[in-house]
């Protein structure tokens, strides 16, 4: 993930002078230059390095940290609010027209960065979160495949798909779908444009002459985290034709050390309104700028947390079986049910957001435990009712029929009657879990899965 070894430093860094009892000017000046030196192997543009470290120096005497304030908390404030400065503390969403037209979104951005699959995330956001009606417009009619991608993305996140062909120009493609839109009352028209693989005259005059005539709302850009500072020159040679209203970032899954982030807005004044955090059609989030300092942080984020636990969780499962917990009732099928859910967030993006857990996001191998998780099934699959309601009874000839029936062994079938009765004792230990120092432990139990 971006900003992994960043967020590493930074924390080494904080947790240095938090162990201060005051600030001299000798070791801040020593705290400043590993967050100079942090923020240059993060790949941040040296120019936005200088101005960071000035402004936090600066802002640090001003607030008298020397010798009146708790040196840590006052850092991480400045620090965090610094970062959020840069990454655009003035963001805002996107610019919807007024009632009665639609919202016209041009994409723009180089070839191979995902454009056209982001076109399809940004429309199944749209509809999913805010319940627009959305119209997604084939405008790339050079990259073989683009108009038929397009069309298979807009059936799988379930939007209208436009196009004319290959054979007409995007222009007037753009013209005609923002006309059918209006007609037939679309929230929001989507215009993936053609990429090339690098900037040329050609492609910017075909953008200027598609926002010239269809004046869109919002002119995105995409830009990938992998390019590093050639994300900011990109950014700008864009900006400078097409006056840019947002940008989304992609990849910022990867291996990527997130400069390019904290660099753009500050050297271009577009702000970054999106990024994409995978491969997945679910996996775009709108960028807030506050919300992402405190994972650079390492603090985590207990609103994006709570925003995709609830879209990814089934509620009444959960609830049945907490209900069931709490009477005594707790089987072998509701373990199984319970496991389902945890897969579908017990992964590093989701422990990152959890504050003072980043640092075990790296522990979980999820392929293994969704491997693991497929085992449990196949052997509790092989089970009758009543040995899944009650497995006391699987004494070794039942345990030998289901090992031969889910193509396990023995010792598998113990290991899953063990992880039951440790989830069983989990559950009822787990108001007391959840207080100072035993956060590990419960990351121990969730590495069992993997074994």
């Amino acid at each position: 993930m971006a900003f992994e070894s960043l967020t590493d430093r930074l924390t080494a860094i904080i947790k240095k002078v938090r162990g201060q009892s005051y600030l001299t000017e000798e070791n801040m000046a020593d705290m400043l230059k590993e967050i100079r030196t942090a923020l240059l192997e993060a790949d941040v543009n040296f120019k936005v390095v200088k101005e960071f470290v000035n402004s936090v120096k600066e802002k640090a005497i001003g607030e008298k940290v020397l010798t009146k304030v708790s040196p840590g908390q006052m850092i991480v404030k400045i620090v965090h609010d610094e970062i959020v400065e840069l990454l655009g503390a003035d963001q805002c969403g996107l610019n919807f027209a007024p009632q009665g037209r639609p919202t016209v979104i041009m994409l723009c951005g180089l070839q191979g960065t995902g454009k056209t699959t982001t076109a399809g995330k940004l429309a199944r956001l749209l509809k999913r979160k805010m319940a627009k009606k959305v119209l997604l417009v084939a405008g790339d009619v050079y990259r073989p495949a683009a108009i038929d991608q397009l069309n298979t993305i807009s059936k799988q996140v379930g939007v209208d798909f436009f196009s004319l062909g290959d054979k007409v120009n995007p222009v007037e493609i753009s013209k005609q779908a923002v006309k059918k839109a209006a007609a037939e009352k679309y929230d929001v028209v989507i215009i993936d444009t053609a990429g090339r693989l690098q900037i040329d005259e050609k492609l910017m005059d075909e953008l200027v002459n598609i926002q010239s005539e269809v004046k869109p709302d919002e002119v995105l850009l995409l830009v990938d985290a992998m390019s590093g500072q050639e994300a900011v020159n990109v950014a700008k040679a864009f900006n400078d034709k097409l006056k840019l209203t947002g940008m989304i970032m992609s990849k910022l899954d990867g291996d990527s050390r997130g400069g390019a982030a904290l660099s753009i807005k500050h050297l271009t004044g577009v702000p970054i309104k999106y990024i994409g955090v995978g491969e997945k059609l679910e996996d775009l989030e709108v960028f807030h700028p506050d919300r992402m300092a405190d994972r650079i942080l390492g603090m985590g984020d207990v609103v994006s947390l709570v925003e995709k636990v609830s879209e990814e969780i089934d509620e009444k499962e959960a609830k049945k079986t907490v209900n069931k917990m709490m009477s005594g009732n707790f089987t072998l099928n509701d373990m199984l049910s319970q496991l389902e859910q945890v897969k579908k967030f017990a992964n590093s993006k989701f422990l990152k957001l959890i504050p003072g857990m980043s640092q075990y996001a790296n522990q979980l191998d999820t392929e293994k435990m969704e491997k693991r998780i497929k085992v449990m099934k196949a052997i509790i699959d092989s089970m009758t009712l009543e040995e899944r309601e009650h497995p006391e009874i699987l004494k070794n000839s039942r345990k030998m029929r289901i090992a031969s029936g889910s193509g396990t062994s023995n010792q598998e079938i113990n290991q899953v009657l063990k992880q039951f009765e440790m989830m069983k004792q989990q559950m009822k230990d787990l108001p007391n879990m959840m207080k100072s120092g035993k956060m590990q432990s419960m990351m121990n139990n969730l590495n069992n899965l993997k074994k």
